[in-house]
């Protein structure tokens, strides 16, 4: 007879302090993702920040940008986790997680919740490079702490979708996978460019892209300028960024489960 399961978020903390260890012994992975976000803030903010202008003409390029930047970050989180998951389901490591006596989502808890703290760090770093380059926010300090949140709140959605796509693709094919999403989502919103900017049929799906929702929100609650002058994220952003990071956990936390569950090596 099985050994009764206990509680997934208590086994969750357990591996949490597992993947925390092993990011102290090989911390490089986590250092060049956050290099990566600053050579992409410099590049878009310094280099190439003078040649965009904002819709409405309010504030300058690099308010709109940081919010924009801090919420991309928020989805390269993902790689991660993904790949992590993938690494440890191709190596039969998650077979022998299986063969204890813990909740289906006790590893994919363990990986997000190491992330989720990592998650703190770099945002801290992100903003501290902002405010060096010029950045400032507008809004108030109780503000700025609800758009980190939000931020938050986005990227513990989104690695649920990587913990999904990792026990589900496998080997070489799930960094193929984050290529093919991640860089395509992540252009396709508002990030970068005002979508008042692009086409209108183009202008519309990133309108509903959930980053565009989170990057609109935490630009309104850090008082930087939004480069939107109509459509739903002009009044809808605060609702719409709590709404999708929970549509999106609501599908993939259960499925992953199941796919952890269904998991053969």
């Amino acid at each position: 007879m099985n050994a009764p399961r206990t509680h997934s978020l208590i086994n969750g903390w357990v591996l949490t302090k597992r993947e925390l260890l092993h990011w102290v012994r090989q911390p490089w992975a986590p250092i060049f993702n956050l290099a990566f976000m600053v050579l992409l803030l410099i590049m878009f903010g310094v280099l190439l920040g003078g040649a965009i202008q904002i819709p409405g003409g309010e504030g300058d390029y690099m308010g709109f940008l940081l919010p924009g930047m801090f919420t991309l970050a928020m989805m390269f989180g993902l790689e991660g986790t993904m790949t992590a998951m993938a690494t440890d389901a191709k190596r039969g490591i998650t077979d022998r997680f299986r063969s204890m006596p813990i909740g289906s989502t006790a590893v994919a808890f363990g990986r997000i919740g190491a992330d989720m703290l990592t998650s703190v760090v770099e945002l801290v770093i992100l903003i501290i490079g902002g405010l060096l380059l010029g950045w400032r926010a507008g809004g108030s300090l109780g503000s700025a702490l609800i758009a980190v949140l939000l931020l938050l709140w986005l990227r513990f959605a989104l690695l649920w979708f990587g913990v999904f796509l990792g026990l589900t693709i496998r080997g070489d094919g799930a960094q193929t996978a984050v290529s093919v999403l991640v860089w395509p989502i992540g252009f396709l919103s508002n990030i970068f460019v005002s979508p008042e900017t692009m086409p209108s049929w183009l202008a519309a799906i990133a309108s509903w892209n959930p980053l565009s929702a989170t990057a609109a929100a935490t630009r309104q609650l850090f008082g930087n300028p939004t480069g939107i002058t109509g459509g739903p994220l002009v009044d809808y952003a605060l609702i719409m960024a709590l709404a999708w990071p929970l549509v999106i956990t609501a599908i993939f936390l259960p499925l992953s489960a199941r796919a952890y569950r269904r998991l053969r090596r």
